[in-house]
Formats: structure tokens, sequence, C-alpha cells
């Protein structure tokens, strides 16, 4: 073959060597994951800690979590409070006594958004205390009562104590005090490892007596006469005093003490757009 014609042969082969790609592209991943489902919250003090179901796809790296004063979406946006990899969070630094609103959304390894999760959720944190202790008021009346708005002991005579501890030698009771006919209510909610097992305050089943039974271990609710809602579990119990751990809700009337959860299969997602980023 002549040195002119193999050239020839050589240059038309060249550009169809370079016509073979196997680098192909995958297409980008725009789909975003499932919104969460099952979110709950439990009241803390000055905190609320949000937990929920993991979402089941498998790209699924993180969730954000959000909080809102009002659950109006476009004119109360949900503002990013944080994000995790797991399926609970807290939030602290909240105002007690103030009702926040709260969702989360997922996010895949491609970074797609969930839409936020179909629960509506609101929580008002409350002041909470720990090995509270007051006195029988038979020995004495001097720090026998317990104001729960003050978090303080008051005597049992005291026009601000909510309720007050008394053994007579048959029946550890705790009385809820009753000022000029104005009275303050209390129920027994049974026995749990923690007060955080009461979550809501009843409308009914409050004590006829204005009395109950003490019983180590139980959980107890009370209404103050002047509108707000309590708990108490006891933890300890003797003929000298009651030690108990509390909470009091500063919102008047707002019954909530704990936990809420709501599960409305009925709810469309809040639209992205309602979000702040």
């Amino acid at each position: 073959m002549r040195l002119a014609t193999l050239l020839t042969v050589m240059l038309f082969a060249l550009p169809l060597a370079g016509c073979t790609d196997n680098n192909v592209t995958s297409p980008r991943d725009v789909t975003p994951p499932a919104a969460p489902r099952g979110l709950y919250s439990t009241t803390g003090d000055n905190a609320v800690t949000l937990r929920w179901l993991a979402n089941t796809e498998g790209d699924v790296a993180g969730y954000r979590i959000y909080m809102s004063a009002c659950e109006s979406g476009g004119s109360c946006p949900y503002d990013r409070q944080g994000s995790t990899t797991g399926t609970a969070f807290v939030l602290g630094g909240l105002s007690n006594g103030v009702t926040r609103y709260f969702a989360i959304a997922a996010i895949d390894a491609a970074g797609n958004e969930s839409a936020l999760t179909y629960e509506t959720i609101f929580d008002t944190p409350r002041p909470a205390g720990v090995d509270a202790a007051i006195g029988n008021f038979v020995n004495s009346t001097a720090g026998a009562g317990w104001d729960f708005s003050a978090a303080s002991a008051r005597s049992s005579n005291d026009n601000l104590t909510d309720v007050y501890f008394g053994y007579n030698g048959g029946v550890y009771q705790m009385f809820a005090k009753d000022v000029g006919g104005t009275f303050t209510d209390i129920q027994d909610a049974g026995y749990a490892t923690s007060l955080d097992a009461v979550d809501w305050a009843p409308n009914t089943g409050w004590s006829p007596s204005g009395t109950v039974e003490l019983i180590l271990g139980h959980c107890y609710i009370v209404w103050t006469r002047d509108n707000h809602y309590a708990k108490f579990r006891v933890t300890s119990l003797s003929t000298a005093q009651v030690t108990f751990d509390w909470a009091y809700q500063t919102d008047p009337g707002n019954p909530e003490l704990a936990a809420k959860r709501a599960f409305d299969e009925d709810r469309a997602p809040r639209p992205v757009a309602w979000i702040a980023k």
C-alpha cells in the first residue's frame, strides 16, 4: 500500500475511534422524600422535645426542624431551627407559657426536601421542678402547703396555697385549697414511672371532696382556683412530709402539661412555600 493511501485510511479511522463514549451521566435525583409522620412533642421547662417516625426511603440523609408562632402558614412562616440525622430533637431556650407550632421535613442525599409533616403539633413549655417537699399540717401548718405559681412551700393556711399535705394516722392525703368558696380541684391520675406520663388535664374526674389519697409513684392533676393546671408525682412519703416532682402551666386555661399528639390523616402537608428558609 502506498504511503499516501495509508495516511488517508488512518485519517478517516481517527474520528471513528472517538465516536464511542462509555461515560453515561445518570439523571439527577429531583424527587423529594415523603413528609415525615408520627410527629409529637413532649413539653419541658423552657423546652420542647420533638419525636417522629423514621422515613422508609433508603436515601434519606436527615431531617430539618421548623417552628412558627402560629399555624396560618403564609402570614406566619415556619422558620428553620436546626437539623438532625436522628428522629428526636430538643428545642431549648423557649419562653414558658408561650405556644409555638412545630413541623419536620426530611432531606435526601441529593438535597431534596420534603413537605412538612401532616400533623398539627403545638406546644406550650411550662416550669417544672423535682424533689419539692412539704410537711404534715397536723404537726405544723408552716410549710405544709404548696404554691405552684411561686414554686414554693407555704403555710397550709395561706390563701396563696394551692394544695397541702396531711396525715392523721390512717391515710396520707393531699387537700385542695378552698378560699372563700372558690375551690382548687384535684384528681389521681394513677401510677407512672415518670411525671411525663401525664400529658393533658381532663375535663372531668375531679375529686368531689377536694382531697386525694397519696400513693407512692402516683401522679396527680391540679386545677387551681385562678384557672391554671398543674401536676405532681409522689416520690417519697412519710408521716412527716411528702416529696414530689411537679410542673405548672403558666398559660391560663391551657390544659397541656406534657405531650401533644395529633394524627390527622385527612390533612395535606403544609406547602414548602410556607417555609422561611
